[in-house]
């Protein structure tokens, strides 16, 4: 879902028949048969963990709030996400709420709202066409087998972004979210609205913020 330079990808197409909210036991991510349950291989890039205030502790206090104002029901876990943040930063925050560590990933945000391919997110959209990311608050919806294989999608509950399980926005992978494209041109690649990450990323986050969790996406001025 993302270019650069003149390179492009398809529009998104959600499979007709998604699963279950939890992930199956097994299940093949495509012909390799790669379990995305199965122990992560080790990689040089290993997300980073730490312990608030690690997360801008405003963004944080947003979150905690957009949790008890829309009841939220699994509160183990919740993903808030710092637009704040260049794609070149791990920016996709996993906060255990019990302990209060946070492991932070890379994600790509639209290119709707970096038009000119900063790095940083300027603008806001939630329009159909902006291919713009959205701010607020997401709770976790089904997996289904993609374009980028297993995906997940999420469902917006604010005005900001009410429109963001028609306009397919969900978590998946993609090429151009993988850290190794940080070296190579210094942020991400650009999706079309979606929470794209790196393979071995996309699995934590599914695994940890499945079953209706909430994600938090926003910026701080």
């Amino acid at each position: 879902m993302l270019r650069f330079g003149a390179l492009g990808a398809a529009g998104l197409v959600l499979s007709s028949s998604a699963g279950a909210q939890i992930l199956p036991s097994s299940f093949s991510l495509d012909s390799t048969g790669v379990d995305p349950l199965a122990p992560l291989p080790t990689t040089p890039s290993q997300p980073i963990v730490t312990t608030p205030p690690a997360i801008n502790p405003g963004l944080l206090a947003r979150a905690k709030a957009a949790l008890n104002a829309h009841q939220v029901g699994p509160r183990d876990t919740m993903g808030v996400v710092d637009f704040s943040l260049p794609s070149s930063e791990p920016r996709f925050h996993l906060v255990d709420l019990m302990s209060g560590k946070v492991e932070s990933h890379l994600v790509a945000h639209g290119r709707g709202s970096d038009p000119d391919h900063s790095g940083f997110v300027e603008k806001f959209s939630n329009d159909f066409g902006s291919y713009a990311s959205s701010n607020g608050t997401y709770v976790t919806g089904d997996y289904y087998d993609g374009k980028y294989g297993l995906s997940m999608k999420v469902r917006g509950l604010d005005w900001s972004n009410y429109n963001a399980e028609p306009r397919a926005i969900v978590i998946h992978n993609a090429w151009y979210a993988e850290d190794d494209m940080i070296p190579l041109h210094g942020k991400l690649g650009r999706s079309e609205g979606c929470f794209a990450m790196s393979r071995t990323s996309q699995y934590e986050v599914m695994r940890k913020l499945a079953g209706g969790r909430m994600i938090y996406a926003d910026k701080l001025a």
